[in-house]
Formats: structure tokens, C-alpha cells, sequence
């Protein structure tokens, strides 16, 4: 898989015809993957994100058009007291992404820590258990429709 620099805005998952452009804002990660799953699941293709720019990590994959999954590996280390637990065995949805396919499926492995220890990190991967975000074509076709051209006077009675 080719992986092109991109560009920082906007940020989410924009598809542009064929190719699409990956943009995450993460003020506390190191590094940042992507997690790109085939139609069920069956594979992971992971690819690292290695531009940033601003706090913003970002990539182009050409023909890429399944949305990702968001690991944060190499994080600073967890600072549970100021909410910043980054860990690599957890996936996260984007919250730019525009669409949303899956389930959530409770689970420990969703929690950052383990079930009675706070302190203790949970290593054990959330993959199987979330929900994925979802690449989509942003273009509408229209086709005949046209705007009702209602004077806006005439929009509130």
C-alpha cells in the first residue's frame, strides 16, 4: 500500500473520487495508526502515520475507500489523573467520521484499565468488540430536484 503525506485539513476521512485523505488531531500521541479492516473483518492492514503537522497526523492512501480505525501506540505515557490514556491495544472511532458501521459489544477489553484496578492498563485488544468508522461519497446527485425559491419572508408564518 502506498501511503502519500496528505494534508492536515479537513480532518476526518475525506474522499475525493478514488482516492482518500486521512487527518487526526492528537495533542498527546507519538505516534498514530490507522486500522484499515476488510468487509468482515477477516484482516487488519495497518499503516502508520508518520506527517503531522500542528498536532495534526495525516496521510493520503490512494484507492483506499474502507474507513479506519484509530490506534494511538506509542503515546506518552498514561496520565490517567488528566484523562489522557493513550494505549495501542485500544481502537478508537474518529470523531470527524462521517459515518459508522458494527456494533458495540460491551466488553473489558473496551476499558482502558482492568475491571477493579484503575492504575492496572488492559492490554487486551478492543478490535473485535467496537464499531468502525466508514469511508463515504460525499457527492449527491440531485438530479431534478431544484431549490422551492420561497422568498425568505414567506419561510416563517
Amino acid at each position: 500500500m502506498h501511503v502519500w503525506p496528505g494534508s492536515a485539513y479537513p480532518l476526518g476521512a475525506t474522499w475525493d473520487g478514488s482516492d482518500t485523505n486521512f487527518a487526526l488531531f492528537s495533542e498527546v500521541a507519538d505516534r498514530v495508526e490507522l486500522c484499515l479492516f476488510d468487509r468482515g473483518d477477516r484482516s487488519e492492514t495497518r499503516v502508520e502515520l508518520t506527517e503531522v503537522d500542528g498536532f495534526v497526523w495525516h496521510c493520503y492512501l490512494p484507492g483506499c475507500r474502507r474507513g479506519p480505525a484509530i490506534r494511538l501506540p506509542g503515546a506518552r505515557p498514561v496520565r490517567a489523573g488528566r484523562g489522557q490514556r493513550c494505549n495501542a491495544a485500544k481502537l478508537l472511532l474518529d470523531p470527524y467520521g462521517t459515518a459508522v458501521e458494527g456494533q458495540l459489544r460491551w466488553h473489558e477489553a473496551l476499558f482502558s484499565h482492568r475491571s477493579g484496578a484503575p492504575d492496572a492498563i488492559n492490554t487486551r485488544d478492543s478490535a473485535p468488540f467496537i464499531p468502525r468508522n466508514v469511508v463515504i461519497n460525499p457527492y449527491f446527485d440531485w438530479g431534478d430536484d431544484r431549490p422551492p425559491q420561497t422568498p425568505y419572508h414567506e419561510t416563517v408564518t
